[in-house]
């Protein structure tokens, strides 16, 4: 739970639809949770490297930015929906509901994603807005880990959603096998290559 608030930490907010900000200033925000997840990888209280992996780290790869990544969804509240123990890397089970579908467009063509919550961490006060996005694409396990990546969310005040695919990360198991993972949900495939965030080769 440290390391999953330590990335928590990270999640720089701002709305792809905001009239205020330029695209300029999308871009940065970007390249500021770059530079921050980057300086945690490297950092040996919070790294999930190991010594020798850390000691030869140089920066995590990105995809180019990409701002028809940066997608004002529209969020559906699903409120009758129970508990459940999501499957992860491990035998570890933690408890997860689904807050909500998001419904988006790439290219013209649209798309539908859940988002969760979880059980213990929304019992916190400042995490009690969070939302959990994982998901797989077509580029897993070729251009991005094959486990899927995930992307941090808050919970908005209306019915539209922010989702900056550029912000995608990798979960920690990607780099050490000693850390238990959430496996996004079939549900949460989609069948289109999301070329935006963070990038891994085996």
């Amino acid at each position: 739970m440290r390391i999953k608030i330590l990335l928590l930490s990270l999640l720089v907010y701002t709305a792809c639809w905001s009239q205020k900000q330029s695209g300029d200033s999308l871009k940065n925000s970007a390249i500021i949770f770059r530079q921050e997840l980057d300086k945690q990888y490297a950092d040996s209280l919070h790294s999930p490297l190991s010594q020798n992996d850390r000691k030869n780290f140089k920066g995590h790869e990105f995809f180019p930015y990409d701002a028809k990544l940066c997608v004002t969804a529209e969020l559906k509240r699903t409120p009758a929906e129970k508990e459940f123990k999501m499957k992860t890397t491990t035998d570890r089970e933690p408890l997860y509901v689904k807050y909500g579908e998001i419904s988006f467009r790439i290219n013209n063509k649209k798309y539908k994603l859940n988002v969760y919550q979880n059980m213990d961490l929304i019992k916190q006060v400042e995490y009690k807005d969070y939302l959990f996005l994982p998901f797989k694409d077509v580029t897993n396990g070729n251009e991005t880990y094959g486990g899927g990546r995930y992307i941090d969310l808050r919970i908005p005040s209306g019915t539209k959603i922010s989702v900056d695919f550029n912000k995608a990360y990798n979960p920690y198991c990607a780099y050490n096998h000693g850390y238990s993972c959430p496996v996004p949900p079939a549900e949460n495939n989609l069948k289109t290559e999301i070329k935006a965030g963070i990038k891994f080769r085996e």
